[in-house]
């Protein structure tokens, strides 16, 4: 299948447009025109390389809602016309414990992402959302639940699922006490979530400017983490604590703020965090975690959560053109609060 998107050609270049092509459908294999892409902080980190391991050229996007276009014959779970949504798996092994399990993320084998991996079968680099088209496995592609409004959900396959999956896994419920450190992508979407669960929700910033967008997203409170009083006051406050910061920082001032048995997960940075100190941890058996998206089950029951509780993202829509001036804005922190792209703005005639 022949199709266009946008992308980067080195680590330097801007992105730009890409004539590519789509694998021919495999037996499993569905063929989506992509409708919405969501922009991630991690497609910026990929097109720059700034964790190393690139091939160029790529197209990123792992945000992705379109529509079924075509399957292959031995597909059961989707049919042309289908609206569906596709996060940032592709692929997995489908036979270790963790697949077995749902959790397609810890795959033992590796995962094969969205883009930037190699297909599992022909190795040819996989190639993201940022097109018009685009094939994937059809266990990998996800049911579009009624209610869902498809143009601002596409930020649920990421930033959602990365901040739902530790909500799920710690428990969190009615009358939980939770925190966000963070209020972009990955925060706002937290909040919204932790509130839709029942939960007690703050908001932890720097300055008080943060307040009424906190509140107003969903928390109870907002607790200025520059503050001694304050945060001394909120010592052993908190069940869960969500740690959206996406770069190096010291966790130490969140730590004695969890109770007994508390955790501080780490959702935003990729890489070193300043030593922390043992001694909250030892003294109330609390630790500092990590969580990676969600499996394929954990992502369809939290877009079924969505359309439910009528939870979707904070967007501001983009065309494809504006994706270098996106990117430059999201550096500068200058989104409310998750960027999509309507394809509808990618031109086709050379297609």
């Amino acid at each position: 299948m022949n199709t266009i998107g946008y992308a980067a050609q080195s680590p330097t270049a801007p992105l730009d447009t890409y004539q590519f092509s789509r694998r021919n459908l495999r037996a499993n294999d569905v063929a989506i025109e992509i409708l919405y892409c969501g922009v991630c902080h991690s497609d910026l980190h990929t097109a720059r390389n700034d964790w190393g391991g690139n091939q160029y050229p790529i197209v990123p996007g792992h945000e992705i809602v379109g529509r079924v276009l075509e399957v292959g014959s031995d597909v059961t779970l989707h049919k042309a016309g289908d609206h569906v949504a596709v996060g940032c798996l592709v692929d997995s092994c489908r036979e270790c414990d963790q697949c077995e399990q749902g959790h397609e993320q810890y795959c033992r084998e590796g995962i094969s992402g969205t883009y930037g991996s190699p297909d599992r079968i022909t190795g040819e680099i996989n190639q993201g959302g940022y097109s018009k088209h685009i094939v994937v496995r059809e266990e990998f592609v996800l049911r579009m639940p009624e209610g869902l409004d498809l143009a601002k959900a596409a930020p649920i396959l990421c930033a959602g699922i990365t901040t739902y999956s530790p909500l799920r896994t710690w428990n969190i419920g009615e009358g939980s006490r939770v925190s966000v450190i963070g209020l972009g992508g990955l925060g706002h979407m937290a909040v919204k979530l932790a509130h839709a669960m029942g939960a007690h929700v703050t908001v932890m910033s720097r300055t008080p400017d943060k307040e009424e967008d906190a509140i107003a997203l969903g928390a109870d409170a907002l607790l200025i983490s520059t503050d001694e009083t304050a945060m001394a006051n909120a010592a052993s406050s908190f069940d869960l604590i969500i740690d959206t910061v996406p770069v190096e920082h010291d966790v130490n001032p969140y730590t004695p703020l969890l109770d007994i048995d508390g955790t501080l997960v780490m959702v935003g940075q990729v890489g070193p965090i300043m030593a922390p100190t043992t001694v909250p941890m030892i003294f109330g058996r609390r630790r500092i975690a990590g969580s990676l998206i969600g499996g394929i089950p954990e992502t369809q029951e939290l877009l079924d959560f969505c359309a439910e509780k009528n939870v979707h993202p904070d967007c501001e829509m983009i065309r494809m053109d504006q994706i270098n001036e996106a990117f430059e804005r999201m550096e500068r922190s200058d989104v409310r609060y998750r960027f999509v792209i309507d394809m509808a703005s990618l031109e086709t005639s050379q297609v």
